[in-house]
Parts: structure tokens; C-alpha cells; sequence
């Protein structure tokens, strides 16, 4: 029997990779960190193709899209976002990164670049991805689609842990200010802007726990 596609999308630090990541080892579903891949593009771009005004020069990096491999290897339980070879599942978490991977993920020829990619991973089924277009474009026809949202305040907190757990040294309004632009950015963007699916269950987790998501999540999963 084929084992279902799920789509969560949602807002940066509500818990999307974490949660789905469980879900899929409690299901035996393959998870698929979609921000992780544009967050690889952002560590590429800036240390690759940076102008002479110290900013990204965008067209350099479409050029060079044919450098760029990225692949998700086994490594424990967990699959590491590896970039050309190279592990780079801290460096892509940074606060540089962060501050950057809206303008990369805002454009139309990256989105272009991975959108075959990410439709392949899951045709097989057995798959939960999860990122900001997931119901909307790159798994229109998933089993289940899942919207996550949680106050900026509580996204704030978790995002500020999250970064001093990984020893990045950083202050609790520099995040939420990122979390703020980071929004605005991802919400307005002319392709494949974040919104929530119309078939899209939405869950406010802004009061609950991590596990207590989860479970939530888990009950409405009647393919089960």
C-alpha cells in the first residue's frame, strides 16, 4: 500500500522541521527539510558570488546553478543537508544565513531550480516536506497539508534557544526583528508567496508544546 504525502508549511520557528522530522520516524516517513535546500543555495551565493559591494550579485549565481549540488545523505537517524560534498547542516542555521535566504528563496529562477527536484523526492510517496509552498506548489495534490503559525513573541524565544543551543552568539531582538522581515519578505513575494493551502489544516501552536503539536497532527492522520 502507498504510504501518504504530507505538506506542512508555516512560519519560520514554529516548529515545522522539528515536528515533521518526529512525525515522519513515529510513521516511518522519509522527512524532507525543504528550507534546509534554500538555505544551502543562501551558503553557496554567499560564499560564492558576492558583488564588490559585499552583497549576493544574483545573476552570477544563476549562472553558476550547475555548481551546485545538493543532496540530504543518512547520517545516524537523521538526513544532513550535504553541499557538494560538504556537510553543512550547522553552517546553514546561522543568523547570516537567516538574514539572507528570503531574497534567495524570493527568486523565481532558484524556486525554478528546485521545484523538479523536490516533486521527485516525494512522487513515490512516503514523504513529509515541509516549507512554505509545500501544499500550495510543489505538492498541490498531498494527502494531507498542515499550516503552522505561532506568535511572533513565542517564534522569538524558540528561534533564540535554537541558536544559542548551536553556539551562535546573538540577542533576542535581532531575532525577532529577522523573524519580522523574514515574514513581510516570505508573505509578499511575488513567487510562491507563504499562505496556507484552502484544504489546509491550520494549527496555532503558540500555547502548545512541541509534543503536544505532534499529536495534534498525529490525529488527524486517519490514513493511519
Amino acid at each position: 500500500m502507498r504510504k501518504p504525502v504530507i505538506a506542512i508549511d508555516g512560519y519560520s520557528s514554529t516548529g515545522k522541521s522539528s515536528i515533521s522530522k518526529i512525525i515522519a520516524h513515529k510513521l516511518g516517513l522519509v522527512h524532507l527539510d525543504t528550507g534546509a535546500l534554500y538555505r544551502g543555495i543562501t551558503y553557496f551565493a554567499l560564499n560564492n558570488c558576492l558583488g564588490e559591494d559585499g552583497k549576493i550579485n544574483l545573476e552570477e549565481l544563476f549562472m553558476r546553478f550547475n555548481e551546485i549540488q545538493l543532496e540530504f545523505k543518512p547520517i545516524d537517524t537523521e538526513l544532513v543537508m550535504f553541499l557538494n560534498g560538504q556537510d553543512i547542516s550547522t553552517e546553514i542555521r546561522t543568523n547570516e544565513i537567516s538574514q539572507n535566504v528570503s531574497l534567495i528563496a524570493s527568486q523565481k529562477e532558484v524556486r525554478d531550480f528546485l521545484l523538479d527536484a523536490q516533486r521527485e523526492m516525494a512522487k513515490k510517496g512516503g514523504v513529509i516536506m515541509d516549507g512554505r509552498d509545500i501544499g500550495t506548489v510543489i505538492l498541490p495534490k498531498a494527502d494531507f497539508k498542515f499550516f503552522l503559525t505561532a506568535s511572533v513573541e513565542e517564534r522569538t524565544k524558540r528561534r533564540f534557544l535554537e541558536l544559542r543551543s548551536l553556539g551562535f552568539e546573538t540577542d533576542e531582538n535581532t531575532v525577532r526583528e529577522n523573524l519580522i522581515s523574514r515574514d513581510k519578505t516570505d508573505s509578499e513575494r511575488a513567487v510562491a508567496p507563504l499562505k496556507k493551502a484552502e484544504d489546509a489544516i491550520v494549527i496555532d501552536n503558540s500555547n502548545f508544546t512541541k509534543n503536544q503539536t505532534i499529536d495534534l497532527i498525529l490525529s488527524h492522520l486517519t490514513y493511519f
